[in-house]
């Protein structure tokens, strides 16, 4: 993956909703433009996030399974 992230957070062993309420936080902490790398383990993950971006204005770089983790790069606006 070619994203250079400002942060990473890794929410694995986390099940809905703690990844996305800790990712909100981590993404309220970021300056427009900064991108996170959220780490979790729950397939839900996937579609959780992809709605979560949409709502949000925050924009969903890019998202791949590495293994049994599930990690997306989310930049914010």
């Amino acid at each position: 993956m070619s994203v250079t992230p400002d942060q990473i957070l890794d929410c694995s062993g986390m099940s809905c909703p703690m990844p996305i309420l800790k990712t909100k936080k981590a993404v309220d902490g970021l300056q427009a433009g900064q991108i996170l790398k959220m780490i979790a383990t729950d397939p839900g993950s996937t579609s959780d996030m992809n709605a979560w971006t949409e709502k949000t204005g925050h924009e969903l770089v890019a998202s791949e399974k590495e293994g049994e983790k599930f990690v997306f790069y989310i930049k914010k606006h």
